[in-house]
């Protein structure tokens, strides 16, 4: 016994070995990097000095010195952006892929492929090469314009591009997979006889809907959003392309500041705001999974 024992524990030793040390170079360790960086002072044509230096974070949120680093209360203002753009992005991703998902999973199993693939097709294309294509859509004298002038809904192009509507849009459009999956998961396993009993008991399909089929496809829901929100509060690629100066986000600041400003530990510390912010998100999700487990035993 004490030999198979053993056995197992070196198995799952060697099992987990490449993991471990492949998220402790690539992973633990940058990130300890950026944690380290974000309270040293910055170097004069780039870099970092090893001499402690909290202002970073004092220029973030105010507690600056006034003379070598000033307080700006744009940055927590672009930081505030980010969040709610994330936000607006998981709103808009959960109204798109919540019915179309609740379709699809009514559909024949060979009929789910067919349009699992068709949601996952964007994959197979660049990021920018997509994105450019939004431009070309947006864009005053783009499709969408052409399209409702040669209708006659509008009078003069609408101003879409350059700004945070179409930096939603563009995220919307990037994430739609990122949602569309756990709540496709979530409805498979959404049993149906509750809904027909809904319907016998004379509820509406709105009463239904809120009373029996949101709570059981919950999971789905927060786990889509928890996926989508992630990612959104730091992507600086869509904002880059769509939205120019009005659409700068939190992500795009790191960005100019590590490439641009060459302000190493302001970046870092940034950075820091944002992990901290995402492992926020993460705790409540994982406390609301456990609280979910613990009811449900």
């Amino acid at each position: 016994m004490a030999t198979s024992h053993t056995r197992e524990r070196l198995f799952l030793f060697g099992l987990l070995t490449p993991v471990t040390l492949l998220l402790g170079i690539f992973f633990l360790l940058p990130l300890a990097v950026i944690v380290i960086y974000s309270w040293l002072m910055p170097g004069l044509y780039g870099g970092v000095e090893w001499e402690f230096y909290h202002w970073n974070y004092g220029r973030l949120f105010g507690w600056a010195d006034g003379v070598m680093e000033i307080y700006e209360p744009i940055y927590l203002k672009i930081l505030l952006r980010s969040l709610s753009l994330a936000i607006l992005t998981v709103l808009l991703t959960l109204v798109l892929c919540y019915p179309v998902a609740f379709w699809i999973s009514r559909l024949s199993p060979r009929w789910q492929v067919v349009f699992l693939f068709l949601i996952t097709l964007p994959f197979f294309t660049s990021l920018v090469v997509r994105l450019y294509a939004w431009l070309l859509i947006l864009k005053p004298s783009g499709v969408l314009n052409s399209t409702l002038l040669g209708m006659g809904l509008i009078s003069e192009p609408l101003e879409i591009l350059f700004t945070r509507t179409a930096v939603v849009i563009g995220m919307a459009y990037v994430m739609i997979p990122f949602m569309f999956m756990p709540l496709f998961a979530s409805i498979g396993n959404l049993d149906r006889s509750l809904l027909e009993a809904s319907s016998d008991l004379g509820a509406g399909r709105v009463q239904t809907f809120f009373k029996v089929m949101l709570p059981q496809t919950m999971p789905g829901v927060i786990g889509g959003s928890v996926i989508v929100f992630i990612p959104s509060v730091g992507n600086f690629v869509v904002p880059d392309v769509l939205g120019g100066a009005k659409g700068l986000m939190i992500g795009n600041l790191v960005e100019q500041q590590f490439l641009s400003a060459r302000n190493w530990p302001f970046g870092s510390a940034l950075s820091v705001v944002i992990m901290a912010v995402v492992l926020g998100v993460m705790l409540v999700y994982v406390t609301r999974l456990a609280r979910e487990g613990r009811t449900s035993s």
